[in-house]
């Protein structure tokens, strides 16, 4: 499909730059398909509170309990004369004790050996810098990886990275404020535990002790797995067709528990709700043809466009996404192009508040 059946405009000032207060009332868009053929689709205008109502007793919701580390680093590279160019990188995987792959900018400014020290003053006193030699540098059509072996390793390195590291905001965020402290909160869902994700689940943003408490009292289970969100979810798609895009792996696991646990809600005539376009991309990795799911641990790299039949998820909660995105794309194959483009409309005009602090969206496929 091309590229370009996927995009639409959108005013600057419905992008959410802090999210709702409290969490659980952000507003909702509920969008069903038309129970008569040729009829139009249904949207509903709600809050994120009414989520337990829209649901029936004997559903399932799916949540990711990814934890989002502080990826971005800022410093500058020392030596190689007088100028000491400011470089900033993303950590987006650990290879050991001391070592990490990351994204820089400008990765023209870097070679192999040098040395980059971010930041000068720590809150560990006996740590004034943190230093991270280049051991490795891709290509530039790789989008500025490298490979830096720091100076420090284990626990120490870990609380290093910690202090100095900021919340990873997505770029149309970032771009216009400064991260900040309240970020290390607000960029966390309640569900985070395995740390490993550049990217919040944002879909999970929007819940409460409230909320999952009265999904509990309307006898709708909770389940929890796991996907590493990874810097792929941040790069626009550059082909024309959807066919010459490739997305980057992501580790996640679905646990035996929870694989056996999501069928007998199938069995019993139940629905699988996957919170997020995460939950739902690893639950539909799990699935067999049939959709029965089984035990996951490994990388997946689903890209689900329409035309997609979906095995094992029934309803999707998610966020309003980006033109062009793949996570717009995935939406579509939810519901269908003109519905989506139809429900976009509607909330653009509506004023919901769009990307990763924003409003949310219930999709029944």
């Amino acid at each position: 499909m091309r590229t370009d059946m996927f995009d639409f405009t959108l005013p600057e000032d419905r992008i959410a730059l802090r999210p709702a207060v409290p969490r659980d009332s952000a507003r909702l868009l509920v969008v069903r398909q038309p129970s008569v053929s040729g009829a139009p689709v249904e949207l509903e205008d709600r809050s994120m509170r009414d989520l337990p109502a829209l649901l029936r007793r004997g559903d399932a919701v799916v949540v990711n309990d990814t934890k989002v580390f502080p990826a971005n680093l800022h410093g500058r590279r020392l030596g190689r004369g007088d100028h000491e160019p400011a470089i900033s990188a993303t950590l987006i995987q650990r290879l050991d004790g001391s070592r990490w792959r990351a994204l820089v900018k400008p990765a023209k400014r870097l070679a192999v050996g040098d040395i980059v020290r971010f930041g000068g003053e720590g809150r560990v006193c006996f740590l004034e810098q943190l230093d991270a030699t280049v051991e490795q540098k891709g290509q530039e059509a790789e989008g500025g990886e490298v490979t830096f072996a720091f100076a420090f390793t284990g626990a120490v390195l870990d609380q290093a990275l910690a202090e100095r590291g900021d919340m990873p905001l997505p770029p149309y965020i970032s771009s216009r404020r400064d991260v900040d402290e309240q970020d290390r909160t607000d960029y966390q869902t309640m569900f985070a535990r395995e740390e490993g994700s550049v990217a919040a689940p944002t879909a999970g943003l929007h819940f409460t002790d409230t909320l999952t408490a009265g999904l509990r009292e309307r006898g709708i289970d909770l389940h929890r797995v796991t996907l590493h969100v990874g810097p792929g979810t941040f790069l626009p798609v550059k082909a024309d067709d959807t066919s010459g895009h490739k997305m980057h792996p992501e580790w996640g696991s679905v646990s035996a528990e929870t694989a056996a646990a999501l069928n007998a809600t199938h069995r019993a005539g139940g629905r699988i709700v996957a919170v997020g376009s995460t939950s739902l991309r690893l639950l539909e990795s799990a699935a067999a043809a049939d959709g029965t799911l089984a035990p996951f641990s490994g990388e997946t790299a689903l890209f689900i466009t329409p035309g997609y039949r979906f095995r094992a998820v029934d309803a999707m909660l998610t966020n309003f996404h980006l033109p062009r995105s793949t996570l717009f794309m995935l939406v579509c194959a939810c519901c269908g192009l003109a519905t989506m483009q139809r429900a976009y409309a509607h909330a653009i005009a509506g004023g919901y508040r769009f990307y990763s602090y924003g409003d949310a969206c219930l999709l029944f496929f």
